[in-house]
């Protein structure tokens, strides 16, 4: 009984063994090392995105805040997001020429 216990816990670490070798051993081959690097650059990619969207609603938070403030101390109302970018900068002829 013995023996057939120590032959099974053998089978099983040899073939645990193989599997963990083969496996190692694609990730060390050309196309394991592409694979790994694209689903690096990927997450990287993801990452970035991420953060570029953070600071984009961090940005428009604080320019509503900034809006807020400019209001309330100066009674100005400024342009509004919705009414484009460069909408304080066109002259007034303009602006009313699109109205």
């Amino acid at each position: 009984m013995k023996r057939l216990f120590w032959l099974g816990v053998g089978v099983v670490t040899g073939v645990a063994l193989t599997r963990k070798a083969g496996q190692t051993a694609r990730q060390a081959s050309p196309a394991g090392l592409a694979s790994n690097l694209g689903d690096a650059v990927s997450e990287l990619a993801g990452a970035i995105g991420s953060f570029g969207a953070d600071v984009r609603a961090g940005m428009s938070e604080r320019e509503q805040e900034l809006r807020h403030m400019v209001e309330d101390r100066s009674g100005v109302s400024t342009p509004r997001a919705s009414e484009g970018r460069h909408a304080a900068r066109r002259p007034a002829r303009a602006r009313r020429a699109e109205s």
